[in-house]
């Protein structure tokens, strides 16, 4: 059995964070690796596990790392496939980890997740292997119906706690998968990504995305949709899409978007934060820190180009013509 995902920890002490990673990878019945590497410390040894593992049939990266986190950003430099940066807090919150993790330069892109959240990187890994494996993506499935369960479990446990004279108890019956009937008319081919912007302000950074994707002849739909302004056209628009490969949702302010898509999707999101106010702090924060079983791959702010780049990485496994455009594309940027 070789592993298809390859965990590396900056330091043993980030190990508790990396158990919760192993523990959904057990149940997704992913075959994994793990070892210690510093990217500071051990430079070479990092750069000799993710060449080799990339050679050997690794599919997907996992960097575990605090303090000043280049350990996810080394990996990508030295591979082709998808990288999942997990930032733990040692200070500062783990911000500093977070910032070193998301904030990449164009053409090695690292899909953040939030801070502390090794669950959330195994899923996000999950997903992309996912994407050609049906086995990985039924499990995901199972998955999210356990955490479905555990919400309703937990409002039943706080209805007990609740006896004012004043409540007034409601019973709301919610079904799982309930989605919207589709015109599935809408596209005979449906492309490979579903490329939603929160409004015509984002079209500047969707352009570096869509930009990428046609050198590299890989389809897409593009959308500018608010599920803020029009859920209902979104929930639309998400049920007609459904068969996609993958999803980038490009936003400012507070980021509803990448929340609404992974509302209703079990495939990979991608996340492009956009630099509308507070300098993008504000979409990248809201956008990163997911709640457990539902993961956004978090780019850099304004990063477009980078999210089309992670997206090519996630559909080039497996897929050797690809995988060659893709290796001559990071030669590119290499000399540029």
């Amino acid at each position: 059995m070789e592993p298809k995902i390859m965990i590396l920890l900056g330091s043993a002490s980030d190990f508790a964070i990396a158990e919760k990673a192993i523990d959904i990878l057990e149940t997704m019945e992913i075959p994994y690796d793990l070892h210690v590497a510093s990217a500071h410390r051990t430079h070479q040894k990092v750069k000799q596990i993710v060449t080799e593992s990339t050679n050997n049939g690794v599919e997907v990266f996992m960097g575990i790392a605090g303090l000043s986190a280049h350990l996810p950003g080394i990996i990508a430099a030295n591979t082709h496939k998808p990288v999942v940066g997990v930032p733990v807090n040692v200070k500062l919150e783990g911000l500093d980890a977070l910032f070193a993790s998301v904030q990449m330069p164009q053409g090695a892109p690292v899909a953040t997740v939030g801070i502390d959240g090794g669950e959330n990187g195994a899923i996000l890994a999950s997903q992309i292997i996912g994407i050609r494996n049906d086995e990985v993506r039924k499990n995901l499935s199972s998955m999210r119906r356990e955490f479905f369960f555990k919400v309703d479990k937990d409002e039943k446990s706080l209805e007990e706690k609740l006896n004012g004279k004043y409540y007034a108890k409601n019973v709301f019956e919610e079904k799982l998968n309930d989605h919207p009937s589709t015109d599935n008319s809408y596209q005979e081919n449906k492309p490979d990504i579903a490329i939603i912007a929160g409004s015509y302000s984002d079209i500047k950074i969707a352009e570096k995305t869509t930009g990428l994707l046609d050198k590299l002849n890989i389809s897409y739909d593009l959308k500018i949709l608010s599920p803020i302004r029009d859920p209902e056209a979104f929930e639309n628009y998400m049920g007609q899409m459904e068969d996609v490969k993958l999803f980038i949702a490009i936003s400012g302010l507070s980021a509803h978007v990448t929340g609404s898509v992974v509302a209703y999707t079990e495939k990979p999101v991608i996340g492009v934060p956009c630099s509308m106010r507070l300098d993008g702090l504000d979409a990248l924060l809201s956008m990163v820190d997911m709640p457990p079983g539902v993961p956004v791959a978090t780019m850099g702010i304004d990063e477009g180009g980078n999210a089309a780049l992670l997206a090519v990485e996630m559909l080039a496994i497996g897929n050797e013509e690809l995988q060659n455009r893709l290796l001559d594309l990071k030669k590119n940027h290499e000399h540029s």
